[in-house]
C-alpha cells in the first residue's frame, strides 16, 4: 500500500492523507483500507468517509485515543494488500442537449466542437466513481476527456433538476437530487440514483464505473414510465 499519514481533525476524528497523486491504483488503495476497515475494526470505531486521496475516520473517543487508532490504520497500511472489492460497470441512459442539456452549447463552445462531437465523446469512456459526495448518491466520476473540460457556471442556479448530467471544470456528474448547482448541464437521466425507501439506497458506490448511453425522448419516457412501474432493470455487469 501507499504511504500515508494521520492528522488529528478535533477529538473524534482522524484523516488519513495517501501521499499519492488520484488515480484508479490510489483509489483501489483506499477502497482496500476501508474494506479491512470493515473487516478488522476496533470496538470505538463509528465510521468512515472515502474522498478522492483521504479517508475520515471517526471514533469514540471515551473508548479509543488518537494514538490507538493511528497505530491501527498504519498496521492495515503495512499488511493489507490489494483487495478485490466488488464493482460494476453500470449503463446510465441519457436524453443529451434541449431542454434536457440546457448548457450543451456552452460546452460545444468551450470546446469547440460541434455538439453531436460532444455527446459523441461524452458517452464513449468508461468513467471510474472515485467516491459519493455533495449530494447523497452524487458520483464523483474521473475519466472526462480533456477536450470537455469546461469552468462552472460563474453563477450558480437555485435548481437543477434530479437526473441532470453535467460537466465542471476536469469532472463530470449527476445531480441525484434536485439541487442548486453551477455544472454545466449537458443531459439527464431518468434513472434514480438515491432511494431512501430501499436497503441499499445508493445505485453507486465507490470503485464503480459508469458508461453513458444517448437515449431518445421517446426512450427516456419509457424508462419512466418502467421505473415508476418497477419493471426497468438496471443494465450493469461485473468488473
Amino acid at each position: 500500500m501507499v504511504s500515508l499519514q494521520c492528522y488529528p481533525m478535533g477529538d473524534k476524528a482522524i484523516l488519513v492523507k495517501f501521499n499519492d497523486n488520484v488515480t484508479p491504483t490510489l483509489n483501489q488503495q483506499i477502497r482496500s483500507l476501508c474494506l479491512s476497515l470493515q473487516n478488522q475494526t476496533l470496538p470505538g470505531i463509528v465510521e468512515w468517509v472515502p474522498s478522492f486521496d483521504t479517508v475520515t475516520i471517526y471514533y469514540q473517543p471515551d473508548k479509543l485515543s488518537y494514538e490507538q487508532v493511528s497505530e491501527h490504520i498504519h498496521h492495515l497500511s503495512k499488511t493489507t494488500g490489494r483487495t478485490n472489492t466488488e464493482s460494476y460497470l453500470i449503463e446510465v441512459p441519457v436524453l443529451y442537449g434541449n431542454e434536457y442539456g440546457i448548457d450543451m452549447e456552452r460546452v460545444a463552445q468551450s470546446s469547440n466542437l460541434p455538439i453531436e462531437k460532444v455527446i459523441e465523446m461524452h458517452s464513449k469512456p468508461e468513467y471510474l466513481v472515485y467516491m459519493i459526495g455533495f449530494l447523497p448518491g452524487f458520483p464523483y466520476v474521473g475519466g472526462l476527456p480533456e477536450r470537455l473540460a469546461t469552468p462552472r457556471l460563474e453563477s450558480p442556479r437555485s435548481k437543477v433538476p434530479a437526473g441532470s448530467v453535467g460537466i465542471a471544470g476536469s469532472q463530470t456528474g449527476i445531480y441525484p437530487l434536485e439541487s442548486p448547482g453551477g455544472w454545466n448541464i449537458i443531459g439527464r437521466t431518468p434513472l434514480r440514483l438515491f432511494n431512501p425507501k430501499i436497503s441499499n439506497p445508493f445505485l453507486f458506490k465507490a470503485g464503480d464505473y459508469i458508461r453513458f448511453k444517448r437515449i431518445t425522448e421517446d426512450e427516456y419516457q419509457q424508462i419512466e414510465r418502467d421505473i415508476q412501474e418497477n419493471r426497468y432493470t438496471i443494465r450493469k455487469e461485473v468488473r
